[in-house]
């Protein structure tokens, strides 16, 4: 008498595959886009242009993707009045942004930042799916 064991072994390759097909979309979706805003007020628009082509260069260096809302309309919906200048950074993770905006290249480039902008506020907000 032949014992059939190609079913189960089917159905058992089936779970290891996909066990491992689920592992691997999990590690794919593990970490939420993130966004840097910053409030900002321009004080010298000379210094704005020399100095956001070096900060855009880092951001890119560091995976992020500045959205170039520097030099849009902010215009207030609710709430207080909005702020002169909005700058929004997309990255891949809000540990991602943190640890830019706590490096030293960006620590570096201080002393161009505090002529060319006032920032008044910059937080990070961490997009759900």
């Amino acid at each position: 008498m032949k014992s059939n064991f190609r079913a189960p072994m089917l159905m058992f390759a089936s779970f290891a595959i996909g066990a491992v097909v689920v592992q691997g979309l999990h590690a794919q979706g593990g970490k939420l886009k993130a966004y840097a805003v910053a409030e900002n007020e321009i004080l010298d628009a000379s210094a704005q242009a020399n100095y956001l082509p070096l900060a855009r260069k880092l951001i890119e260096e560091a995976h992020g993707r500045a959205l170039r809302t520097a030099a849009g309309r902010v215009v207030q919906i609710e709430g207080g009045a909005p702020p002169k200048s909005a700058a929004i950074t997309e990255w891949d993770s809000l540990d991602d942004a943190v640890a830019f905006y706590k490096s030293k290249a960006w620590t570096d480039l201080a002393p161009q930042r505090g002529k060319a902008v006032k920032v008044v506020r910059r937080y990070v907000v961490e997009v759900e799916k």
